[in-house]
């Protein structure tokens, strides 16, 4: 038991940087209690004795705003952040190294008996304010994105947002390899161009590296054009990108990174 303790302990050092000391993790954090009560109450379910079981967890989510229902089953080095509000359904079972934040329902969509919460593969991370609804399975490794709305499979590894959740997907295309050309040529990296960046300013600056692609394109027809007509027409050289001069770029992306 006293095992079990200290490695729920250090799984909170590991994923908390504000933890200090275990005397500070012991008495404050909200989420070990509720996972020490449900080891307590989940044992009493296992030897039948459901209400007394029900009773313990009702108390548990009084002490810490979260409510774990005896019947889950919970895996190892399980952390839940600050913890308010968390919801977790009979029969949902979660794996080993999961995280919890503040606000999330692991919950079911069905009122018939019967396997009817998910089932949260190893090192999964769910979002504050997450719902996590139905018979399904989260893969190891997922990640679910704040306030998401999961209500089907999500595979390993996968990181999922929205409402209803979808799946994030990096898809490989020709464009992808136009604007990594293009980047190239300007001299520096367009800090996170990716399809599945949310990030606004990320978007707009795809869209201006395919512009300038679609432009570099149309003006080198244009040139062949010419020199079909002309066939002393030379081509005159652009105006070469310097790397310095993206620099305030790159500076401003750093700074957002460690923001």
């Amino acid at each position: 038991m006293f095992e079990r303790l200290r490695e729920d302990v250090k799984s909170v050092f590991h994923r908390d940087p504000a933890a200090r000391n275990t005397f500070e993790v012991l008495t404050n954090y909200p989420g070990l209690h509720a996972l020490l009560f449900h080891r307590f109450s989940h044992w009493l379910w296992n030897l039948g004795l459901k209400w007394l079981a029900r009773t313990i967890s009702t108390l548990a989510r009084w002490f810490t705003g979260i409510e774990i229902h005896p019947g889950a089953t919970i895996g190892r080095r399980f952390f839940i952040d600050h913890g308010m509000g968390v919801v977790i359904g009979e029969t949902t079972v979660i794996g080993d190294d999961v995280t919890l934040y503040q606000g999330v329902t692991l919950g079911g969509t069905s009122w018939n008996k019967g396997k009817r919460h998910p089932t949260i593969g190893d090192g999964v991370v769910v979002g504050a304010g997450a719902k996590i609804l139905g018979p399904f399975e989260v893969g190891p490794g997922a990640k679910i994105g704040s306030n998401s709305v999961v209500t089907k499979a999500v595979p390993a590894g996968a990181t999922v947002v929205g409402i209803p959740g979808r799946v994030i997907v990096k898809r490989h295309s020709d464009d992808d390899v136009r604007r990594k050309e293009m980047e190239e040529r300007m001299g520096f990296d367009a800090y996170g161009v990716t399809e599945e960046m949310p990030d606004p300013v990320a978007r707009a600056m795809r869209s201006l590296l395919d512009h300038m692609h679609a432009v570099d394109d149309r003006i080198e027809n244009m040139c062949k054009a010419l020199r079909k007509v002309n066939s002393e027409y030379q081509n005159g050289e652009l105006p070469p990108l310097h790397e310095e001069d993206f620099d305030c770029v790159r500076d401003e992306a750093d700074n957002e990174g460690r923001g």
